[in-house]
């Protein structure tokens, strides 16, 4: 892969440069390689590295952790897209005979299922898979820790139940399914479940000396689903393409949108830091921006995938040590450089192709009882609500093709939005969700829930 690197200006290459150096001098990373992507292609590559002479570039294997967890829960939402399951379902309905069939495949993915955060000992990164050949040597005497679906607790083995799902649905090896459905189509020829030379070798360094220990590489086994991958910048920078806008070949940009959309109870703690989880995608809020993504490490690396999504700005971070350089943090840093240095420049504003009065006359300005609310007809036919002063509900609607529309987020997600009209077809107020909206404050000739006083508006006098 070539990267372009004149698609960013020197200004911008020298701090993102700067951010890296400082991670991988700092955090003692024996070597750390960083893609950026904008508009859905890689425009910056860098890399430091403690060998003379030599660094890394986009097509070097790292191991990913459980950046895998993503690319499972993709598998997951094609098998529900084709209809052969529902996110609703029970595991049982699917994966018969777990002994945790009752948390739900939105459960597992969203990790709410309540089960344990780890496999029973010894530590599975550490050993080899073929220690827990089935699914109840990964699960434990005792798989269930909280109450099924009240909670978030990030659970490995949930995912490798989705992996197992997959092998279920699928009649095929979790690896071979990745590979026809994910890998190929995507064009992710450096990714894959063992490593492949080029690759780097993992390191602990001594947290008190300047000094590496190898750490053992081993075959995660039934645990692959939830953090077996090795795969390069250049590959995950095509990842991060796809989970920002979609493809169609794997998954519709509906789909990957529903995958960044906030699935699970929060805890308190996570509600004060500003992150939470999706389907298979870790979601926060960082110096004012949405970053989704997922974050990986296994014994002797670190890696991490962050998606600005508003900004269409998502950076790749991959290093070679146990611990070290927050790459979490790095990430966040070279989208926010980007972001800032050279801001996304927005499509040209255009008009509808077609208008259609009736569509029109529900435009302009509606009241809530007293709240001021503007109604628009935005260029893709949608129509968007919003309150004219201050923060409020507000959302998007698509039209339902009988005069109604289906509110698309928000507190209004789902909610139906009726135009009724006169006789004579003029609008005479608007029922959202048996919400009235008239255009002037409680107008007497619309059916305001409670009615109107009589005697109207006066002063206090």
């Amino acid at each position: 892969m070539t990267t372009p690197q004149e698609d960013l200006l020197p200004a911008t290459r020298r701090a993102l440069l700067h951010r890296i150096a400082v991670a991988q001098a700092e955090g003692r990373a024996p070597s750390l390689v960083a893609a950026v992507v904008r508009g859905g292609r890689t425009v910056w590559h860098g890399a430091r590295t403690s060998v003379d002479g030599h660094a890394p570039d986009e097509t070097v294997q790292y191991r990913i952790g459980s950046i895998t967890k993503t690319f499972t829960a993709v598998l997951v939402m094609r098998l529900r897209d084709e209809g052969l399951l529902d996110l609703g379902d029970p595991l049982e309905k699917h994966l018969p005979g777990t002994g945790v069939g009752e948390a739900t495949i939105a459960e597992l993915l969203a990790h709410s299922a309540g089960l344990a955060a780890e496999s029973p000992a010894p530590w599975w990164e550490r050993t080899p898979g073929s220690l827990r050949p089935e699914l109840s040597d990964v699960l434990g005497e005792q798989p269930l820790l909280h109450p099924v679906g009240r909670r978030h607790h990030y659970s490995n083995p949930g995912y490798t139940l989705l992996g197992a799902l997959v092998e279920e649905l699928r009649g095929a090896p979790w690896e071979e399914v990745l590979r026809g459905e994910i890998l190929e189509p995507l064009g992710l020829h450096r990714t894959s479940g063992q490593p492949q030379p080029p690759h780097a070798g993992g390191w602990a360094v001594h947290p008190w000396a300047d000094a590496l220990l190898p750490e053992p590489l081993e075959d995660l086994g039934r645990m692959a689903p939830a953090g077996q991958l090795w795969s390069t910048t250049g590959d995950l920078a095509l990842f991060a393409a796809f989970l920002a806008a979609g493809d169609d070949r794997v998954l519709s940009a509906e789909s990957v949108r529903e995958m960044r959309t906030p699935a699970t109870p929060a805890e308190v703690s996570d509600v004060l830091d500003g992150v939470t989880y999706g389907l298979g995608m870790q979601l926060q809020s960082r110096d004012g921006r949405l970053l989704v993504g997922h974050s990986g490490s296994l014994p002797g690396f670190l890696a991490n995938l962050t998606i600005g999504v508003e900004d269409d700005v998502a950076a790749v971070v991959l290093a070679n040590c146990t611990s070290g350089p927050l790459l979490g943090a790095v990430g966040a840093d070279l989208v926010r450089i980007v972001a800032e240095a050279e801001p996304r420049i927005p499509e040209p504003w255009r008009p509808l192709r077609e208008v259609d009065q009736a569509i029109l006359d529900l435009a302009g300005q509606w009241y809530w009882g007293t709240y001021a609310y503007g109604l628009r007809v935005t260029a893709d036919g949608r129509l968007a609500l919003g309150p004219l002063t201050g923060n409020g509900r507000r959302a998007r609607f698509r039209s339902n093709g009988d005069g109604t529309w289906t509110g698309l987020e928000g507190y209004f997600a789902g909610e139906l939005l009726r135009p009724m009209r006169r006789p004579d077809g003029s609008v005479s107020h608007l029922d959202l969700g048996s919400f009235v909206f008239t255009r002037q404050p409680y107008d007497t000739e619309a059916p305001v829930p409670g009615g109107v006083d009589p005697d109207g508006w006066r002063g206090i006098g």
